[in-house]
This record gives C-alpha cells, structure tokens and sequence, in this order.
C-alpha cells in the first residue's frame, strides 16, 4: 500500500494480496482518521463477497472469486464504539464478460491494483453503533 495527501483528499493504492477492508482500516488507524467519506475506487479484485440486505435486516452474501474489474467503490469510514475503524464500502464489480456484480462490498482482495479516493472529513466524527433488529450498525455524529 501507498498514498498521498493532499488536504482533505487521500489518494491510496493497495497492491496485489492486500484486503480492501483491512488495509482502509488499518490506513485509518494509522493517520488516525474518525471520519471519511471513500468517494471512488477502481482496479482488479479478486474472492469477492458482496452482496445485500434484505427487507428483515439480513445480509445475503454472493460470491465472485475470479478475478474482476473493480468499476466503482464508494462508503465511508467511521470508528465502532469501542475505537476501532470501520468501513462501510458498496461495490460494482465486472466480470471477464462484463456482467456487472454490484451491492455491500464484504470482502475483495486486489488482484493487480486498486486506487482509492479518500475526502477525510477534518472537523468530524462519526460512530457506528448497533441497530435494534438489524446486521448493520448505524452511522451516528458527534
């Protein structure tokens, strides 16, 4: 992994073998951000998971383990109750026949590259917290 700061943006590049979800945390804790907003990713991921929510508050989880064309990222990066980072990312991914695989974005590791665009939010801070009923854990501010 590198990157480079310029203000409020970040601009990362994870390398091949690296978790997308780790390494943003990880990153996270190192510059010690609370509150970020991941406006874009592209690359080539592999052992994806994503998938979505159904009405009941249950994620369902599909599986493209090839590698794929990472089309677009986009989430946020707050802190859990606790202190720890945690990252909220939604994917579009694109198979070798351009079939697009698209939702909450579990698990994806590179496979040749991806780069990632980061707006820390300076002057905030977010927390996730649980939701009665529900596998996600909802965004609140301070």
């Amino acid at each position: 992994m590198d990157h480079t700061r310029s203000g409020s943006d970040l601009l990362v590049r994870l390398d091949p073998g690296e978790e997308i979800h780790e390494s943003l945390r990880n990153l996270a804790d190192e510059l010690g951000i609370d509150a970020a907003v991941i406006t874009s990713g592209i690359g080539r991921t592999r052992d994806n998971q994503y998938g979505y929510m159904n009405e009941d508050g249950v994620y369902y989880r599909r599986l493209l383990p090839p590698p794929s064309e990472l089309v677009s990222l986009s989430g946020n990066i707050a802190r859990t109750q606790d202190g720890g980072a945690f990252t909220h990312i939604h994917c579009c991914l694109s198979d070798d026949e351009n079939n697009v695989h698209a939702g909450h974005l579990f698990q994806a590791t590179v496979h040749v590259v991806a780069e990632i665009h980061i707006r820390i939010m300076e002057h905030a801070m977010m927390t996730r917290c649980p939701l009665s009923n529900l596998e996600l854990l909802g965004l609140e501010f301070q």
